[in-house]
């Protein structure tokens, strides 16, 4: 099995709050292979966006959202 398998894009959106912000990828649990340079992801407009490097998506929820 090839390592590229694990490196597939993410399908859920990984759900923040407004206190969690700013929003920045890779978070800081990210295993050190699956790194790429921080960059700030901007969610506050339209209440989601997406990493430029590894695509990973991110959703703004209110603060009562149940997880």
């Amino acid at each position: 099995m090839s390592a590229v398998s694990n490196a597939q894009p993410q399908l859920e959106p990984i759900l923040v709050t407004e206190a969690e912000l700013p929003v920045f990828c890779p978070p800081a649990n990210t295993p050190l292979w699956n790194m790429h340079p921080r960059v700030y992801i901007e969610i506050e407009k339209e209440g989601r966006a997406s990493c430029p490097y590894c695509s990973a998506t991110y959703q703004l929820v209110p603060e009562n959202h149940p997880e």
